[in-house]
């Protein structure tokens, strides 16, 4: 570890203009901080988090970030994305106040509170923008250490870019020069005691990729001390056995304070160069930084900070010892420092009053227009209770669009029974606004491209006359052979992915046919094998990763949750990172390798899509289809697969298989079964039985559950059968309550019932080991067997007398 001591030629290098810019620069974002939490306490917006006391910090950073350079930050960058030229004063404001115009807040067209930060990466149509012209900010995500892991992936991006020599071509140069780009990471030091913090430190170490963390440190996790947070109250001590030697690779890490201007400019431009140059990750703990403010505008930092720390901040808060520094070096007087400062104050001002004047404007002339319609529906209807409605939402001093919806239909109410033009109108304004929310607010969850997954080409498995039999794995293994060969910035990795070929052999031989730059293996740490997914994507690769088995899943939940399936939604189509997650699952033994926590999956990554193959030509179909879109995508294959004999289609890499369309894979008449996975073997095995004893079912493979049944096609089915039961492997009330909701409530196939729909799902408890654990935990063909005859029992007891 390196205490940055040298400030040699920083003073040759640094002109007066550009110090003083910087201090310009630096009291633009502290006022912007402190007007922020005012408006706030004025009811202007709803939540404020600010960057203040970090500004000199991130000057200094912004001076050796580089066009193609990408950030994955903290909500506290503010003054850095200033200084980088991809946020305005002005767009700062407009994300407190939640302006829902992406040109006014382009990081997040109002869906994200403020401090969180993105560019637009592309463009209009969904198609990347030159990445290596522009300094490029991912978006950022609230949760504690989340930014870590994405990261890892932007950093090692390059690392790929430039080890893959077929990128190396004019036609990638829009995403990396020779992977030159080094990947910044900014994280506050409470939040380095999160596991996802120290499982991405120790990926990007054992990497080696181009990655320089900084680690803003004023002492505190909102009120609770350092001591309380990290091992010896230092995580650069704590880390200190990550420092690289002459024989040891490693990080380079340096300490700064973060009040001394030019040693944190030499000291970003050391860790700059040496991850940029040498392609290794270096760490910057920059000390002693301040929070003038506290945390949020949740509260107040006086309540819990001593006397002495208050006194401590207010005398090295960062911007007072650049002014001291500034004076001391004869650079300007104190009166053209002061002079300064009221600019900034001004600048900030300015830019404020505009971001608010534009935000409210919008919404006063929708109020305008809400406020005509009514007064002529109040008019029309004689109805003084609309009158006084109106006269209400008048008054209101800073009013949102839900204040003139609400008007609006509270209104409605009044003249049910009443018709005429007046009302026409209302009704029509009212359509229109809804409408128009869908798109500020819940619109590009999923792309609305060319490139979505819904408008691949759909393209027939082909079959020779006397197709060659082979095992399932092998489908896949030449379906990943096709892709692998026609696209280089397609990779693979994952534990036991590389050398072995993955544990289910799909991927066996193709790391020595296209090198370990393309299928790798990596270390037990699933969190940051989605994060490296996650950032590979972001810069235009097209990565397959793996998570051995479905269990896994559940340690990168949080960021499949919280950043991949919000990334495209929260940007409003400004980034995408079309990940392919590959796992598999169901059908075996023991608590901790067969669950198939489908509802938990299927409740918090919407924004990523979830296909269940029954077998694994269907699996290789998906695989075609995501590979030519630009969603991201869970693949889950059935466990018990891969060693089934399947038909080795001709076009193996070039089928592929429709998301959201079901498939009828046994016609019957008395009941449907919607299923899918390996469940669909066990429904048709009881589907046989019961055809032995009269019965006939109707079995539909959903295939994909996100989406679901795109056109309706199981209700056409109850239609025929009048009965209705959906199977799975999850816990009662998971996957097959968001089954039946999407089927009797969304499709109204309850008006075609004649027999309460049924579920079958394993029991409330994971499976335990062994055949017999497995039989008594999970349903089975008898399960499915006797509820679809206790179904029939109870149509007709005498044609179907109960069974025991």
């Amino acid at each position: 570890m390196t205490t940055t001591k040298s400030k040699k030629d920083i003073k040759s290098k640094i002109s007066k203009e550009e110090v003083l810019n910087d201090f310009r620069l630096g009291w633009e974002s502290r006022h912007a901080s402190l007007m922020g939490r005012k408006e706030v306490f004025m009811g202007k917006a709803k939540f404020g988090i600010f960057g203040d006391g970090k500004e000199l910090a991130q000057l200094a950073m912004a001076k050796s970030f580089q066009n193609g350079d990408f950030r994955s930050g903290y909500y506290r960058d503010q003054t850095f994305m200033f200084a980088i030229g991809e946020l305005s004063i002005q767009g700062y404001f407009a994300q407190l106040y939640a302006h829902t115009d992406v040109n006014a807040d382009p990081a997040s067209a109002g869906r994200l509170m403020n401090g969180h930060f993105a560019t637009r990466m592309l463009d209009e149509a969904g198609k990347y923008t030159k990445l290596t012209d522009s300094k490029n900010s991912s978006s950022d995500v609230s949760p504690t250490a989340a930014q870590m892991p994405r990261l890892v992936g932007l950093a090692f991006a390059s690392k790929l870019f430039r080890e893959n020599k077929e990128l190396n071509k004019k036609e990638f140069e829009q995403y990396s020069i020779n992977g030159n780009e080094v990947a910044f990471g900014t994280i506050g030091n409470a939040s380095t005691s999160e596991g996802m913090f120290y499982e991405s430190i120790n990926a990007a170490g054992v990497l080696q990729i181009p990655m320089l963390v900084s680690i803003w440190d004023d002492h505190y996790g909102i009120s609770v001390p350092q001591e309380f947070h990290t091992t010896k109250g230092s995580i650069s001590e704590v880390l200190a056995g990550f420092q690289r030697s002459k024989d040891k690779k490693g990080y380079e890490i340096l300490t700064v304070r973060g009040w001394d201007y030019e040693a944190l400019i030499a000291t970003y431009e050391k860790a700059a160069k040496v991850s940029r140059e040498e392609h290794v990750p270096s760490m910057v703990h920059v000390l002693e930084m301040t929070q003038p403010q506290g945390h949020s505008t949740s509260g107040s930092h006086e309540r819990y900070k001593s006397t002495e720390r208050l006194e401590w901040e207010a005398e090295y808060d960062c911007l007072n010892q650049f002014r001291k520094y500034i004076i001391k070096e004869k650079i300007a007087t104190a009166e053209e420092l002061d002079e300064i400062e009221n600019n900034a104050k001004k600048t900030a001002k300015d830019a404020k009053d505009a971001a608010w004047k534009a935000f409210i404007g919008e919404i006063k002339d929708q109020q305008k227009e809400a406020l005509g319609l009514l007064n002529n529906l109040a008019e029309e209807s004689g109805k003084t209770e609309i009158a006084e409605i109106a006269a209400e939402l008048k008054s209101a001093m800073n009013p949102l669009r839900l204040d003139n919806v609400k008007a609006v239909k509270k209104s409605l109410r009044l003249v049910i029974n009443q018709e005429g033009d007046a009302k026409d109108k209302v009704v029509n304004w009212l359509k229109a606004v809804m409408e128009e929310g869908r798109d500020r607010f819940s619109s590009h969850l999923y792309s609305e491209s060319e490139e979505s997954a819904l408008k691949v080409e759909v393209i027939g498995a082909k079959y020779s006359n006397d197709p060659k039999k082979v095992d399932g794995r092998e489908v896949l293994q030449a379906c990943f052979d096709a892709a692998l060969d026609r696209d280089p910035r397609v990779f693979a990795f994952g534990e036991d992915v590389g050398k072995i070929g993955d544990v289910n052999q799909a991927f066996a031989g193709l790391q020595d046919k296209y090198g370990d730059v393309r299928v790798m293996d990596t270390g037990i740490r699933e969190c940051t094998i989605i994060g490296q997914g996650i950032g590979a994507a972001l810069r235009g690769l097209r990565p397959i990763a793996e998570i051995q088995y479905l269990d896994y899943l559940l340690y990168a939940i949080q960021i499949l949750s919280d950043d991949l399936a919000s990334l495209h939604y929260r940007t409003k189509g400004g980034q995408k990172a079309p990940l392919i997650i590959r796992t598999r699952g169901h059908r075996l033994e023991g608590v901790w390798h067969s669950g198939s926590p489908m509802g938990m999956i299927l409740n918090s990554i919407r924004g990523i899509y979830v296909l269940v193959p029954r077998n694994m030509t269907q699996a290789a179909g998906f695989y075609n289809t995501m590979l030519q879109s630009d969603d991201p995508a869970l693949i889950i294959e059935c466990l018990n697969g891969y060693r089934l004999k399947e038909s080795l289609p001709e076009n193996v890499g070039e089928f592929t298989v429709p998301l959201g369309q079901v498939e009828t894979i046994r016609e019957g008449s008395d009941v449907t079964i919607v299923t899918y996975g390996s469940m669909c073997r066990v429904v048709i095995d009881a589907a046989n039985n019961l055809a032995d004893h009269g019965i006939s079912c109707e079995i539909i493979d959903v295939q994909s559950l996100l989406p679901f049944d795109l056109d309706y096609q199981i209700v056409e089915s109850i239609k025929k059968t009048n009965r209705v039961i959906f199977a799975d492997e999850d816990v009662p009330g998971g996957a097959t309550g968001f089954m039946m909701q999407k089927v009797l409530e969304e499709q109204k196939a309850y008006r075609f019932l004649d027999a309460q729909p049924a579920t079958i799902t394993s029991n409330e408890h994971r499976p335990a080991y062994a055949s017999d654990g497995d039989y008594f935990s999970k349903p089975q063909t008898e399960d499915v067997f006797e509820r679809v005859y206790a179904m029939m029992h109870e149509f007709d007891p005498e044609q179907y007398p109960a069974l025991y």
